[in-house]
């Protein structure tokens, strides 16, 4: 299973911008999703930002229009930019390459959740 290490996030005010990134090491198994997750305290993980292999994307309606998921393949790297924050997206974000959809909802087959990086929206 793959280390992933999120990084980028900080404290931000109502309205700015960040941009997150993640590596990992080695290639991805190209057989589940990328994406990033986040959770909130007191709050279940949340699938935000899901990129497919083929490169179409999926969001989660809280987030449609303020975030952008990106990858470089070449470098292995996952990105996502937010835009427009907004207090409610204050959480600790991570990146996955194993995810899979059912039911519905997007799962990860890992546990290892990796490093994720704390984004805090204050007014």
């Amino acid at each position: 299973q793959r280390h992933l290490v999120a990084s980028g996030g900080g404290p931000v005010q109502s309205g700015g911008s960040l941009t997150l990134s993640c590596e990992g090491s080695g290639a991805p198994n190209k057989n589940y999703l990328m994406g990033w997750l986040r959770q909130a305290p007191g709050k279940e993980h949340e699938a935000v930002a899901v990129i497919y292999t083929d490169g179409d994307t999926s969001y989660a309606d809280s987030v449609k229009g303020r975030f952008t998921i990106s990858r470089d393949i070449t470098k292995n790297f996952l990105y996502l930019r937010i835009d427009d924050l907004k207090p409610r997206d204050t959480a600790m974000y991570y990146c996955a390459t194993d995810l899979y959809y059912e039911g519905g909802t997007y799962y990860r087959a890992g546990r290892d959740w990796g490093l994720g990086t704390q984004v805090s929206v204050f007014s």
